[in-house]
């Protein structure tokens, strides 16, 4: 890269920083719906003005719901991803300035199926918590923070030092530890192991351990790390997924464990137990479309291009 764009990039990130700084400072201090409501109207006009993303969320719905939906029903839920969007990370930014502990968590959030964790946690095998890249899904992690879950998490690293360590700092506040991606499996092994928490998103298509499985009827590359954790540990799977509701309330789910097959064929293994815990992500997206990540080339590996 040379000067020139080191200097560009440099500017865009100090800006953006500044700029998520401010809306952390603002967002304390106004009503929380009165914000979201804001925020929906900051996503509404990055719908006008971010064309690549809002193609890239075009087309992926597209991909998914061509045969279920017309055009005009298409672009009309696109608007709608980018408005919740809004009022999701909103949601979010008003945490970090906001939470100290668990009755502030309350005012805002509904935790159903709690005692799927508590019978979990009884076994004494560590826990394997699936999730997605729906709703606020960060809040789920300050949630189980404030709980006294403990959560460890692993999340890929942020371009720019500065938003990653506040992204970060946000993560570990409450006592959820943040792991960096690719540093992470034997430490993971060990947290299990103890009888800890893990916390995985395994929907989107990235640069790691991957087998194909189904996802709204297409092939796609999907990570298999909180697979392979709970094979080689024993750890119990908890499914686990967070939306906005029309009460203007955040809900998250913590739903029955979900069995794995251990039939001593490994690879097998690995892609039926990916394919179960996807499935149970597609039928969350399904129930909740406009508060998922549809920018997200979730379909772009193709066969031939996993890690393996």
């Amino acid at each position: 890269m040379d000067g020139a764009k080191k200097l560009r990039r440099k500017i865009r990130y100090t800006i953006l920083y500044r700029f998520v700084q401010f809306l952390i400072f603002i967002s304390s201090r106004l009503p929380r719906v009165f914000w979201l409501r804001f925020c929906g109207i900051l996503g509404k006009i990055a719908y006008m003005f971010a064309v690549q993303t809002r193609r890239l969320t075009l087309k992926h719905l597209t991909m998914a719901y061509g045969k279920e939906k017309s055009p005009t029903e298409i672009r009309k839920l696109s608007r709608k991803v980018f408005e919740m969007l809004g009022k999701n990370a909103g949601d979010v930014l008003r945490a970090s300035g906001t939470v100290k502990d668990w009755s502030d968590i309350e005012k805002f959030l509904v935790i159903h199926g709690y005692e799927n964790y508590e019978a979990a946690r009884q076994k004494g095998k560590g826990i394997v918590f699936v999730a997605c890249h729906l709703g606020a899904f960060d809040l789920e992690v300050t949630a189980m923070a404030v709980r006294g879950l403990n959560p460890n998490i692993i999340g890929t690293p942020l371009k720019d030092e500065r938003l990653n360590k506040l992204l970060w700092g946000y993560r570990n506040k409450y006592g959820a530890v943040a792991i960096e991606r690719g540093r992470e499996t034997f430490r993971m092994i060990k947290v299990l192991k103890s009888g800890g928490t893990v916390a995985l998103l395994i929907d989107q298509d990235t640069k790691v351990k991957s087998r194909f499985v189904n996802f709204f009827g297409m092939p796609a590359a999907t990570p298999v790390g909180a697979t392979v954790l709970a094979m080689k540990t024993g750890a119990t799977v908890i499914p686990t997924y967070i939306y906005l509701g029309d009460d203007w309330k955040q809900h998250m789910h913590l739903l029955p464990e979900l069995p794995l097959a251990l039939t001593g064929d490994d690879e097998a293994d690995m892609v039926y137990n990916t394919q179960i815990m996807t499935s149970f992500i597609e039928q969350q997206v399904r129930k909740h479309p406009a508060q998922w990540v549809w920018m997200h080339e979730r379909w772009k590996t193709k066969p031939g291009e996993e890690i393996v």
